[in-house]
């Protein structure tokens, strides 16, 4: 009961339940375990109540999971602000050595050759093309020093280097009256973002870390760094960027996560 009235009402929904339970015991919460621990979120609140569905129905439940989750997406949407920035820091303060992070261990690290690489980018943009890294790095390029804040429950101060996405969308003739901006990635990784964080001013197609190219580790040949979003939400090693109104989903979110990853 201490981890449910600790929870503003605002949001009192299964992500924020199993944020606050990842963050108590600092690491992931595989799939299992997170169903039972909102099993008995569910038992102990009203949400039972208010989906109709049995705890001891698991497709009931992930169904409820599902709607909670879509509400809680359009809520953390709805108070966004797209002026709003995230805080920067000196550069006495970045985290040294970086953590690494990523579903598959550091010896699996996708490394991506820059000769013969190529940004695909499809789509509702009038410029579809492919992209080198030096017409990327061509462009105006901006610095960064903001926190990553992973799910797991820890953080870690870096420094970023690289395009402005939103520049780079207008480059491309991408409709910004679209929905969503979906990333697929060299390490088979996928995700996706609305529109209002893709254009915010420190969301970031990110070339560089710390002053160098960016490393293998860090998502070499680009990542997307984005400090208004949770860790995952941040891809590495893109390789493919798409325009839509279709819902695209990620690899997180597809299992349960969050879709809008607001940090």
């Amino acid at each position: 009961m201490k981890i449910l009235r600790r929870i503003p009402l605002a949001g009192i929904d299964g992500e924020a339940v199993l944020g606050e339970a990842r963050r108590r015991i600092g690491r992931v919460v595989e799939q299992p375990a997170r169903r039972a621990f909102l099993q008995r979120s569910l038992t102990l609140g009203g949400l039972s109540l208010l989906t109709g569905c049995s705890i001891s129905d698991n497709a009931g439940v992930e169904a409820a999971l599902s709607r909670i989750s879509r509400l809680n997406d359009k809520v953390q949407g709805l108070i966004f602000d797209p002026n709003q920035l995230a805080e920067t820091y000196p550069e006495s303060m970045i985290t040294r050595p970086f953590p690494f992070n990523a579903y598959y261990g550091e010896d699996e690290v996708r490394v991506v050759a820059e000769e013969g690489f190529r940004l695909e980018v499809s789509g509702l943009v009038s410029g579809k093309r492919a992209w080198t890294l030096d017409e990327l790095r061509a462009m105006p390029q901006h610095e960064q020093v903001t926190r990553h804040i992973c799910v797991e429950g820890w953080s870690a101060i870096g420094k970023w280097g690289g395009v402005r996405f939103a520049d780079f969308l207008q480059r491309v003739g991408a409709d910004t009256t679209a929905k969503y901006v979906g990333f697929k990635c060299a390490d088979d990784y996928y995700t996706s973002i609305d529109m209002a964080t893709a254009l915010h001013p420190q969301t970031q197609l990110t070339l560089r870390y710390d002053g160098h190219p960016l490393p293998p580790k860090y998502g070499f040949p680009m990542k997307l760094r984005m400090p208004t979003k949770l860790g995952y939400k941040n891809p590495k090693h893109v390789m493919a960027i798409f325009v839509t109104n279709t819902h695209p989903g990620g690899y997180w979110e597809d299992q349960g996560y969050n879709w809008f990853g607001g940090s």
